[in-house]
């Protein structure tokens, strides 16, 4: 969530509730309890960082975060928050780090670039998947920051590392620790960089030198995210509603709303487009990543996933959040999805949806149903076409 301008839907970067491993839980020794100056400065700090991986690492203070409590009582108050949980669940704790570090002095925060080269689109159906999920971009920055933690605790201090965590809301962080500005799409912009980078942060209780202040806003009057939201979910500059934010309504349980079936178009994970548009991820040259530790994915044949078993799409997209490990709406959205971009004439196209029209489900009936309508097929199957007539049920798993 951002503060006048965050927000904690993370329209680029969909919010994903992964706890740090244990092992970076265990809070060491506890000395340096009092406000005494960090030896040496942060460049060391700063230096391990970068070596393990990151692009960018400032310091912010590990004061309450104000401005970011008070956006997600008022936004969640007039219900922008659309049931997300996450850094809504509790503002008090989301945004105090000395409730996740007790006697935080610092936060570090940490950004590393997500961006990669493009795999050429497919030639049959295929379901899109969101930039930073090609591959699990957290691991290696969790590396980065568990470096720095670990160098912190060699020399006495507490120090926990946290990415895409609940505890902390680290876009403010990374704000505050003069790492970039917000954008109209309540995303981080880094300068000459852009917003296509994974944050995460270590909260210690040694006393660092924090940045003097927040970076200046770098959008000027650009509105390029807000005109080129599918769903107009960005209601205002730096403020997002959840109820029409593809990358939340593809995570959240439940039907899925009718009214932006067809903005959906070949999504099933995540939404890129307010990023897509934002000229600083189009002007400056991005880093680009290796990814030997995995092959990226970034678009999903639709009617290979909806005949998967439920075991093999948990081993296949693992690092996806699936609420609650019900892959049912990862075959919701794929069969949105096949509605939109599917060929009528394919014979795996119309067998799956057959499928999915006889089975036990009947959420995913209905989304079958949409889905057979949208593709003309409605009087093939004898489905009534009137695709508002989908109603929420959440029937047993397939």
């Amino acid at each position: 969530m951002r503060a006048a301008t965050v927000l904690a839907v993370d329209t680029g970067v969909a919010e994903q509730i992964e706890q740090v491993e244990p092992v970076e839980q265990v809070e060491p020794v506890e000395q340096a309890e009092q406000a005494e100056p960090f030896p040496g400065g942060t460049d060391e700090l700063f230096t391990i960082g970068r070596d393990h991986g990151l692009d960018a690492v400032g310091v912010a203070p590990a004061a309450v975060l104000e401005r970011a409590r008070a956006a997600l009582i008022e936004r969640r108050a007039a219900g922008l928050d659309g049931g997300m949980q996450f850094t809504y669940r509790n503002p008090q704790r989301s945004t105090d780090p000395s409730m996740a570090v007790t006697g935080a002095r610092s936060i570090i925060v940490g950004a590393r670039s997500y961006s990669l080269e493009t795999p050429a689109l497919p030639d049959r159906a295929s379901g899109r998947v969101a930039r930073y999920a090609w591959v699990d971009h957290y691991r290696p920055l969790r590396e980065g920051l568990w470096a720095m933690a670990k160098h912190l605790r060699t020399l006495g201090y507490k120090a926990v590392a946290f990415a895409d965590d609940n505890s902390i809301v680290d876009r403010e962080a990374a704000y505050l620790g003069g790492l970039g500005w917000f954008g109209k799409n309540a995303n981080l912009l880094l300068p000459k960089s852009g917003s296509l980078f994974v944050l995460g942060c270590v909260i210690t209780t040694a006393e660092l030198a924090a940045a003097d202040q927040p970076m200046a806003d770098g959008c000027g009057g650009c509105r390029r995210c807000i005109d080129g939201c599918p769903t107009a979910a960005i209601v205002a500059p730096g403020v997002v509603d959840a109820n029409r934010c593809l990358s939340w309504l593809l995570q959240k349980p439940g039907t899925f709303p009718v009214a932006f079936r067809e903005a959906l178009g070949d999504r099933i994970y995540g939404c890129d487009d307010c990023q897509d548009v934002c000229p600083p991820n189009n002007r400056f040259i991005q880093i680009q990543r290796r990814t030997d530790w995995q092959q990226p994915v970034a678009w999903v044949d639709l009617v290979e996933l909806l005949q998967l078993s439920d075991r093999e799409i948990k081993f296949r997209h693992g690092s996806w959040y699936i609420h609650q490990g019900e892959v049912r709406w990862v075959r919701r959205n794929a069969l949105i999805a096949l509605g939109n971009v599917g060929d009528r004439h394919d014979a795996g196209t119309r067998a799956v949806i057959a499928d999915y029209l006889s089975g036990d489900d009947e959420m995913l009936r209905e989304h079958a149903r949409w889905s057979a309508d949208r593709l003309g097929l409605h009087a093939d199957f004898g489905v009534d076409s009137d695709r508002d007539a989908g109603a929420g049920a959440d029937g047993a798993g397939r």
